[in-house]
């Protein structure tokens, strides 16, 4: 399965969990009820991946990835009013940090469910002359 299979079956099963859940829940519930959810469609998940920051071959931070999907798609979960630009960075921060080249946002808290694939690096489309 490539990245946008796997990303679009993830996207499916946020969509399941919103629409029976709704808004208002914390993010641990999203997370327990997407991890079942992506469980019930054979995926590996991994929760609260701990993952350290490197310079120089010394660790300079810590943090956890909310989910590592099928050892290719980070997921950062949120249950807030709607996404902000905060998030994003800090999604594109954590592929950076872990070398994954694909990531997903998904917002749990908002009335419709709110998500956005993000990449490790830009590719720039050239365009022929």
């Amino acid at each position: 399965m490539n990245h946008n299979e796997l990303t679009e079956k993830i996207i499916g099963c946020a969509m399941k969990v919103h629409n029976q859940l709704g808004p208002g829940f914390l993010e641990s519930v999203y997370e327990k009820a997407l991890t079942h959810e992506l469980q019930k469609h054979n995926l590996q998940v991994e929760c609260q991946v701990p993952l350290k920051v490197y310079y120089d071959d010394i660790v300079v931070g810590e943090f956890y990835a909310d989910m590592y999907i099928q050892d290719s798609i980070l997921v950062e979960n949120k249950a807030v009013q709607s996404i902000t630009r905060h998030h994003h960075v800090q999604l594109v921060n954590y592929l950076t940090a872990t070398n994954v080249e694909v990531g997903l946002l998904i917002n749990f808290g908002s009335k419709s469910l709110e998500f956005k694939r993000k990449h490790r690096l830009y590719n720039k489309i050239s365009k022929s002359k």
